[in-house]
């Protein structure tokens, strides 16, 4: 009988051992989570680009469309995707339990020994000798680790999709200077061209030689000038259609005007909160510092002892169970490893510390530039618009009147031409100032007020 129960205690370890070959996973705590916000995340690349649906952008689109465009299409996002989906599988990598595979083994015994053929036979389990069975708790450790990397790469994506946001608008924006730029270099090429003429009618009727060669020359170098702004146009599309994952020479409309400027309906306290707290570089940093703690405690609990169990019988003459205990005898190598991470932490925590201020410094400096590019767009609207307007319809009456010469007038259309692009200038680079402060600050500024996300 005591023979029979030492057989089903051997039979039932080795059949634990294969039950437990099977697998199972430690999975840390907030996985689930993080897959889900992944699951979301990725919805716009479930299919490949070739079969993906993707809204055709229209003739003259807005920042908005073209914003969307490059959020479904552009590759250097989509692969940031991917590395974050990596990233998530590896926990299961990392997780998984057993760490290493079941071995079956077989032999059979020649003898002359008068020995029924099963009983001569010898059939063990358990599990790789090349790979100790690691203590649970090491397992459920590096899934932790695990998931930590996969916490920052999720949050390296996110910063991605703020810088590409970022890039997008300010190439979209920079596109419709460019196009505001030409239309105001064809009404200066036209302002010169009068001159030109009116310098060759004085110049026949006996005026001064030199005047008309001025004009011309000021005509020949507008005329290159908005061949230069041409180019600069077409070069701006090629940068924007790439962005958005388009080739370089599809059609693409500029804007008739700059986009209306976008409201910032916190204050500068809020934004500078927000910034401090929703940061995706900082947070992505914060996920490493945790990485690295709970990869010390993986190194450190590498003094844990491995067990190997196995289960062996020899047909119905013996059975056997033993095991296989791994001692951590390189003490050098597991001291090196628990000094490495420490010293991995360190730089982590040094790292995060001095991003921490690099980004508040800039996050400070770009929403000082911003509140600056407003004050110029106010300055221009109440100030300088209003006395180009004045100068010029003074110009005007005393063109009309005889006691202002032509010329005079057309430095005044200029000087009001010179204006309008002073006040286009500052009003796209308080565009891409904000889309700047929203990169740094990993919100779009829209949600603050509960406005367009």
């Amino acid at each position: 009988m005591f023979r029979h129960l030492k057989a089903a205690i051997v039979f039932g370890t080795a059949a634990g051992i294969l039950l437990l070959g099977s697998g199972c996973v430690f999975t840390p705590k907030g996985t689930t989570q993080e897959r889900e916000a992944a699951e979301k995340a990725g919805r716009p690349y479930e299919r490949p680009v070739q079969i993906r649906e993707i809204p055709e952008l229209p003739a003259a689109p807005g920042w908005r469309e073209v914003l969307q465009h490059a959020f479904l299409s552009n590759g250097e996002l989509e692969s940031r995707y991917f590395e974050w989906q990596a990233a998530l599988a590896k926990i299961d990598q990392a997780a998984g339990y057993p760490n290493t595979n079941v071995s079956l083994g077989y032999s059979y015994m020649f003898s002359g020994e008068r020995m029924k053929s099963f009983d001569r036979q010898t059939f063990s389990v358990g599990f790789d000798p090349m790979q100790n069975l690691s203590f649970p708790t090491k397992v459920a450790q590096a899934g932790k680790v695990a998931l930590d990397q996969a916490r920052e790469t999720g949050e390296r994506f996110r910063a991605a999709k703020f810088d590409l946001q970022k890039r997008v608008i300010s190439a979209y924006v920079e596109y419709a200077l460019d196009a505001e730029k030409i239309r105001i270099g064809q009404r200066n090429l036209e302002l010169l061209k009068l001159m030109v003429d009116t310098a060759q009618s004085r110049a026949a009727a006996g005026g001064r030689q030199q005047d008309l060669l001025k004009s011309q020359l000021a005509y020949r170098l507008a005329e290159n000038e908005l061949k230069r702004m041409e180019a600069a146009l077409k070069q701006s599309r090629a940068m924007l259609n790439s962005l958005i994952g388009r080739t370089a020479d599809a059609p693409l409309q500029a804007p008739g005007k700059l986009p209306e400027p976008r409201t910032i309906a916190a204050d500068d306290a809020r934004l500078m909160a927000v910034g401090r707290v929703e940061n995706p570089e900082l947070a992505a940093l914060a996920r490493q510092v945790q990485g690295r703690r709970d990869a010390l405690e993986l190194a450190r609990q590498r003094w844990i002892p491995d067990v190997n169990p196995v289960a062996m019988f020899m047909g119905s003459a013996s059975q056997s169970l033993g095991a296989a205990i791994t001692l951590p005898t390189t003490i050098p190598i597991i001291r090196a490893a628990i000094e490495e991470n420490r010293a991995m932490l360190r730089a982590s925590e040094a790292m995060a510390r001095q991003t921490r201020l690099d980004r508040a410094g800039e996050f400070v400096a770009t929403l000082y530039a911003l509140r600056d590019n407003e004050r110029q767009i106010d300055f221009f609207k109440t100030r300088i618009i209003p006395a180009a307007d004045q100068l010029m319809s003074a110009s005007r009456q005393n063109y009309a009147s005889g006691t202002v010469a032509f010329a005079e007038l057309i430095d005044s259309q200029r000087t009001q031409l010179d204006v309008r692009l002073m006040f286009a200038e500052a009003s796209a680079a308080r565009e891409k100032r904000l889309a700047e402060l929203e990169r740094l600050a990993g919100t779009d500024i829209e949600t603050l007020a509960g406005g367009w996300q």
